[in-house]
């Protein structure tokens, strides 16, 4: 056990780097973060979703790491058996991408290797160089039980996806099936939606006439090179413009083939005109219809994008087919019309940014329907919760029409697919507990596993199964899944299907809670190509790891995007700091903890203070219980900045200086106390250094959340402090108004004051307005009246001599001046009819609106040189 410091062991300033490393490794070493062996209270798990073994963290990564480290630091804190379990995913693309390019500088392939040896690169590259993010959670403050770290490729997470492989394979819920599929020719692999970034590019529209005379029909592409494959023209049922042409057939140019005409209602008739070329092969639309209409279905290129088509274009790249294809169709005068450029959506892959190619290809699918299904449900009947509401109909639009998933990924990193195919054409699927057979002949599929199939396991293979372990009995279902709304279908519900499949209809997950998006400070998408991509390690490194958590937590509402800024962070910077120097100063000052005495024997301000105390934590519970993390930050700081440090902090000094000093001395200790409690989850580093100071304990992870103690509701000292506030308010905006400096004492009377609610608390508004008495025979030189509480309480104040009237007179000249000249501008332009015709709404409201603030700077400066002394 460490000593804890001291309040004179506290450095004069907080310096972030000289605590955090320190306080990790302390709560690690404690087993803060490990839930205890034998269950003590009630269990609550979060999932994490597992980031990849090659990435670093990102902002997105800090934002919901932070939010989930926040949710289970609090259950800790309330009596919770929290398990908050790492790991990370063996991500399949990714990872092989990076170690083929290691062993392209060495002049090698995979295949160079083989399968087995190349398998071994990748778990020596996992070991030496992957998990850096698991380090840079460590400096982010993640409370997980490292103890229980998981890996996707693990040996008992590889016997859950076996498990399920052969459970669903059996249930006839998994497939194999030439398809449409997602494929990369550069990586060589079919490739999930969540894998395709698409962006608008500039391409070229072009028309094309099939046929001859009127029995002719013109189609539009932006592929003309995949018309070697087409195998119809289809139109609509119901147009009439080619009801002659259905059944017949046309000749398809360049090849001599001919094409049937067909008839089918996917087809918009006043898209283009009406008229679509079938190639089934080479696109998802195409291949429906192809199905529906039992039409050939021929690959006119390899999984590298080269022709394959006899002829004169085999052998060209698909890019450099297309344009010669153009040509030829030019020359033979085909060509009807040409647009270009033609900006349309188009896939690229997310690992290499080749450009996708839709593909017919053998392919291992999850039929999805029933899972689906099952899965939507759970949500219909209110056995899983989605925050906020408005994002469910976004999980029902991909549950309720999931196509069924394509699985098999043309690799060699991954879980391999358990399925071994014999010499005679026998097919068996061997689970985990079964040996594969044996003899000549047998082969293993080649393929593996898309890495969204293991992490659909994550809630429950991370607990042990398929085993029926005591953490999966404890821990399932898990409590809260929180991420971003923009992996719903492919992490959330697919997590939901398998979760409800594997574990008898019990879901993974009581809650998803969705998280926006981290953005830059315009509000702008954060990537490379724009230049406005932030690392959150820069950040900590010069704010600190609390600053970037708090700037996170105080812009996180539920399922809203966020814009981020530097600027923003500096200023929670600073709220650790202001937060450090109040405990310092109340700790040199006396403050400690001790028995709270009875309201009765507490002045008013010790009685507000808690009063405010119960307030605050009332608000945030509330808050924190509908995730909404932003509004409980931002109670947090208020109470903690405006209340605690500028308020509380201030007045007390004049009670620390009286006879009830030691009664205020246990309050500020005990406010302190839970306050650092408080803001603990989301700042654990300074409040933990703070906490351990100020009451000698050894750590604030698993200390107890502050109760809202509603006996300490006190409505009559709010009121009396809220007069306080508001009267030394008004005396220092007045003060600046007159150019008077904040440090300055002035002479002030103040009359009315004995029928107010701040009656007694003269003493503390002359210090903290700087108001020092003035004999009853000095004149005032301006007087400000105050409203409070039915009484006006006036300050009189003696100006003379504390300012430099005619600097200042000639300073609020100008400035009126300068307000009289825009108000007159804006008349000017309002009175002009002809303006007011032709100006857009919005500018002439804003025209208004200058209209208004310079009518009001008007009024104030003309009250603000009439308040002013004589020269």
């Amino acid at each position: 056990m460490s000593t804890p410091p001291s309040a004179e062991s506290l450095p004069s300033t907080f310096t972030p780097s000289e605590v955090e490393g320190p306080a990790y490794r302390r709560w690690v070493e404690q087993g803060c973060f490990t839930p205890p062996a034998e269950p003590r209270g009630e269990p609550y798990a979060i999932v994490i979703p597992p980031p990849n073994v090659t990435g670093s963290l990102h902002l997105g990564h800090a934002l919901n790491h932070t939010l989930m480290d926040v949710l289970t630091r609090r259950r800790r804190m309330q009596g919770h058996d929290v398990l908050w379990l790492p790991g990370m995913d063996h991500a399949g693309i990714a990872t092989q991408n990076v170690v083929e390019r290691e062993l392209a500088k060495e002049g090698l392939t995979r295949h160079d290797l083989g399968r087995e040896a190349f398998v071994e690169r990748v778990w020596r590259w996992k070991e030496k160089y992957g998990g850096r993010i698991l380090d840079q959670m460590r400096r982010l403050g993640e409370g997980v039980d490292w103890s229980r770290e998981r890996f996707t490729m693990d040996e008992g997470l590889s016997r859950a996806v076996q498990t399920i492989f052969k459970r669903l394979y059996d249930d006839e819920l998994i497939y194999r099936a030439e398809r449409i599929i997602n494929w990369c020719p550069r990586c060589l692999t079919a490739l999930s939606d969540i894998e395709v970034e698409h962006s608008d590019d500039d391409g070229e529209l072009v028309s094309i006439r099939y046929g001859e005379g009127d029995a002719s029909i013109v189609v539009a592409t932006t592929r003309a090179e995949t018309m070697l494959g087409d195998t119809a023209v289809a139109v609509h049922p119901d147009d009439e413009r080619y009801a002659h042409l259905v059944g017949t057939e046309v000749e398809l140019p360049l090849t001599g083939r001919r094409i049937p005409v067909v008839a089918d209602p996917h087809v918009d008739p006043s898209f283009g005109t009406g008229a679509v070329k079938v190639t089934p092969a080479h696109d998802p639309n195409d291949f429906e219809i192809g199905r529906r209409h039992d039409l050939p279905m021929p690959v006119v290129m390899d999984e590298r994008g080269t022709i394959t088509v006899p002829g004169p274009f085999q052998g060209l790249d698909r890019l450099e087919a297309r344009p010669a294809v153009v040509a030829a169709l030019r020359e033979d005068g085909r060509v009807v019309a040409e647009k270009r450029p033609y900006v349309h959506a188009v896939g690229h892959c997310s690992r290499c940014d080749t450009v996708v190619e839709p593909r017919l290809s053998l392919q291992w699918f999850v039929r999805v329907e029933p899972l689906a299904k099952a899965a939507g449900d759970a949500v219909r009947d209110g056995r899983v919760q989605i925050v906020p509401r408005s994002m469910e109909s976004r999980y029902f639009g991909w549950v309720d029409d999931m196509h069924d998933w394509c699985i098999s990924r043309q690799l060699w990193w991954g879980h391999r697919i358990p399925v071994w195919y014999g010499p005679g054409g026998e097919v068996r699927c061997v689970g985990p507990d079964e040996e594969p057979p044996a003899g000549e002949g047998w082969e293993q599929d080649p393929d593996v596993l898309d890495t969204w199939f293991s992490s659909a396991l994550w809630p429950f293979s991370t607990l042990g199964w398929p085993d029926d372990t005591s953490d999966l009995r404890r821990f399932y279902p898990t409590s809260v899944l929180l991420t971003g709304y923009d992996i719903i279908f492919f992490w959330v519900a697919r997590m939901m299907m398998f979760g409800l499949y594997a574990m008898d209809g019990r879901e993974p997950f009581r809650t998803v809670t969705l998280t926006g998006l981290v953005r830059d400070k315009n509000g702008k998408k954060m990537s490379k190509s724009r230049g406005n991509v932030v690392d959150p390690l820069d950040w900590m490194d010069r704010y600190g790891s609390d600053a970037v958590r708090f700037s996170l937590t105080r812009g996180a509402n539920p399922g809203v995007d966020q814009a981020v800024n530097e600027e923003w962070v500096q200023g929670a910077r600073n709220f650790c700091t202001k937060l450090w120097n109040a405990t310092r100063f109340a700790m040199l000052n006396g403050a400690r903890l001790g028995e709270l005495p009875p309201a009765e024997e507490l002045s008013t301000l010790d009685r507000w203070v808690l009063s405010r105390l119960a307030e605050t934590v009332e608000e945030v519970d509330r808050l924190y219980e509908g995730y909404e993390f932003a509004k409980a930050s931002e109670a947090i700081y208020h109470f903690a900045w405006d209340e605690v440090c500028d308020w509380y902090l201030e007045l007390a000094k004049t009670e620390l200086a009286g006879e009830g000093a030691e009664r205020t001395r246990v309050v500020l200790g005990h406010v302190l106390d839970q306050l650092l409690r408080l803001l603990h989850p989301i700042a654990p580093f300074v409040t933990d250094e703070l906490w351990r100071a100020l009451t000698g304990g050894d750590t604030l992870v698993t200390a107890a959340w502050p109760r809202a103690d509603r006996d300490r509701l006190d409505p009559a000292a709010a009121e009396q402090v809220d007069a306080v506030q508001r009267l030394v308010t008004e005396v220092r905006r007045f003060r600046s108004d007159q150019g008077v400096k904040p440090t300055q004492r002035v002479a002030a009377r103040l009359t009315g004051l004995d029928g107010s609610p701040a009656a007694a608390f003269e003493e503390h508004v002359r210090a903290l307005a700087r108001l020092q008495p003035v004999a009853d025979d000095v004149a005032a030189s301006a007087s400000l009246p105050v409203p409070l509480g039915g009484a006006t309480v006036t300050v009189e104040l003696d100006l003379r001599g504390t300012v430099d009237v005619a600097a200042e007179r000639k300073r609020l000249d100008k400035d009126l001046q300068a307000a009289q000249k825009e108000l007159a501008q804006c008349d000017a332009k309002l009175g002009n009819e002809g303006f007011l015709a032709k100006a857009p709404e919005k500018v002439v409201a804003g025209i208004r609106a200058r209209r208004e603030t310079a009518t009001a700077d008007i009024e104030r400066l003309t009250a603000q040189l009439d308040a002013l002394p004589p020269a």
